[in-house]
């Protein structure tokens, strides 16, 4: 009865014995999109008052979301609960990590702290990269294994410099590689920049 399921809840067993396909396709569920909103209805016709205005509030904090109505999927809607150890709707997930309710978007929202929160757009992510260091060297490889010729060459010219510079190694990240080329208009590596200025190859 209720006690053993209420014991098997507080010891995390309960989250063991639901059947793997839910736990699955809840995992996919909250890794649909970036931010993820479980809500009864959907942002057009929200179907409850909690839900309407966690709606308005993303929408005027400008935010991309994606959304599940639980009303259409009781299976979803009662796993989601044990899932997430939350029991209440609206649920807001980012990056598949549940952040909570209306009361918390609130408040993380009003606090600045929601933004912080967010997957930086690929543009923010290149300025704060080439801010890293005063000296920041966008190269193939590291400065101990460099991948190419003019990688190599231009890690010694900063090194015989006595040059302290930070790296960042293109052929672990395709997504900065293609967009740092766009954001610089600089179509090849290594790139170097002086704080967050292109100086050059």
């Amino acid at each position: 009865g209720l006690d053993i399921v209420k014991e098997l809840v507080a010891s995390g067993e309960f989250k063991d014995m639901l059947p793997k396909s839910l736990e699955d396709r809840l995992k996919k569920l909250i890794n649909q999109d970036n931010v993820m909103l479980f809500m009864k209805g959907n942002p057009d016709t929200p179907k409850c008052g909690f839900s309407k205005q966690i709606v308005e509030l993303l929408n005027n904090a400008n935010v991309k979301f994606g959304t599940f109505d639980i009303l259409e999927d009781e299976e979803v809607r009662q796993g989601l609960k044990e899932f997430s150890e939350w029991p209440t709707y609206p649920q807001l997930y980012v990056r598949g990590e549940l952040i909570g309710g209306l009361d918390i978007v609130k408040e993380l929202v009003a606090s600045g702290e929601f933004k912080d929160m967010l997957p930086k757009s690929l543009e923010d992510r290149l300025k704060k990269l080439i801010n890293q260091d005063n000296v920041m060297l966008f190269m193939k490889g590291n400065p101990d294994t460099p991948k190419c010729g003019f990688s190599k060459q231009i890690v010694e010219l900063l090194n015989n410099a006595n040059v302290k510079f930070g790296t960042f190694d293109i052929l672990e990240d395709e997504e900065v590689r293609q967009g740092l080329k766009e954001f610089s208009e600089w179509p090849t590596y290594p790139q170097l920049y002086v704080r967050g200025e292109l100086i050059g190859g």
